[in-house]
């Protein structure tokens, strides 16, 4: 298993920044993919920002040119991270830090328990 903590959040005027953080432990060296989703009320969660082990990091159109997603992986534990400039209070949501895995053949998909994120205008 894999587990995962966000943090970072927080209220942010509109045109601030903001960097998330979400911290992986457990079983750390079979994950893939991670990624950063967010949850506006109401709708399904959406992706923002994907990352793989190595090779080009993908963006959701709305944020593209305005965040940066990056992890480390460290000895024992894997961070990753999400900057995001310019903010916009269309960017108000729950944020939520997401690895995959292919586990014995098996897809698995861990979840952090989500950020709240509020950008006022």
């Amino acid at each position: 298993q894999v587990q995962l903590v966000e943090s970072g959040g927080g209220l942010v005027q509109a045109g601030g920044s903001l960097r998330l953080s979400c911290a992986a432990s457990g079983n750390i060296f079979s994950i893939n993919t991670m990624a950063w989703y967010r949850q506006f009320p109401g709708l399904q969660r959406e992706l923002v920002a994907s990352i793989p082990p190595t090779g080009v990091p993908n963006y959701e159109l709305s944020v593209k040119g305005r965040a940066t997603i990056s992890r480390d992986n460290a000895k024992n534990t894997v961070y990753l991270y999400l900057q995001i400039d310019s903010l916009k209070p269309g960017d108000t949501a729950v944020y939520y830090c997401n690895s995959k895995r292919i586990v014995d053949g098996s897809f698995r998909e861990s979840w952090g328990q989500g950020i709240q994120v509020i950008v006022s205008s």
